[in-house]
């Protein structure tokens, strides 16, 4: 599944830049790239499979990260 960068809201409030979606050097994993938008505003890689899993809230599903608002990249493939 393809994922779209821009802002995306997790589950429990705090919204997330995406940059893109990278591969594991060594297991081809998918890793999203992204960056919180609060605190030190550190940068972070999860797997693309949890990035895009639901969560259960007070017994519904839910996507653990929305999409709020769908950005360009700011990295390209040729």
């Amino acid at each position: 599944m393809k994922l779209e960068p821009g802002l995306y809201q997790h589950y429990k409030g705090p919204q997330y830049r995406v940059f893109n979606v990278a591969r594991h050097s060594e297991t081809n994993e998918e890793l999203v790239f992204y960056q919180a938008l609060y605190g030190d505003y550190g940068f972070w890689v999860r797997p693309l499979s949890m990035f895009l899993e639901s969560v259960e809230v007070d017994g519904e599903q839910v996507p653990r990260f929305a999409l709020v608002q769908a950005e360009p990249s700011l990295f390209s493939r040729p």
